[in-house]
């Protein structure tokens, strides 16, 4: 069911809760600033979650607090990310991740 993103951060998200060792996970890469995972339903051959380590809901969240963004070094014949914000853009959990997608052809994303 898809969240409204411009309500307070959620402490009990399921996200949040991989983050604090509640509920385990593939782990791909972790540091100080972000988690990345491999998702229990993927999408495609690869499919990670990436999730920043703080607590935001948004986008909108991240940026207003002043961070940015780093380079993520990866290097790949193509691969697409998706992030879901809000209810129109059909986000599920309320903690900011970014699905990774690669291993074979993407295709179109819209419909023309």
């Amino acid at each position: 069911m898809p969240i409204d993103a411009t309500q307070p951060y959620d402490a009990d998200n399921i996200f949040a809760k991989i983050l604090r060792g509640e509920i385990p996970c593939k782990q791909v890469y972790r540091d100080e600033w972000s988690l990345a995972f491999h998702d229990i339903n993927p999408q495609a051959p690869t499919h990670i979650l990436v999730i920043p380590t703080g607590a935001y809901v948004s986008w909108d969240d991240f940026s207003a607090r002043g961070h940015v963004a780093r380079d993520a070094g990866l290097v790949a014949p193509g691969y697409r990310l998706l992030a879901n914000i809000g209810q129109h853009g059909h986000q599920e959990v309320p903690h900011l991740h970014v699905h990774l997608f690669g291993g074979r052809q993407m295709g179109q994303m819209l419909p023309r």
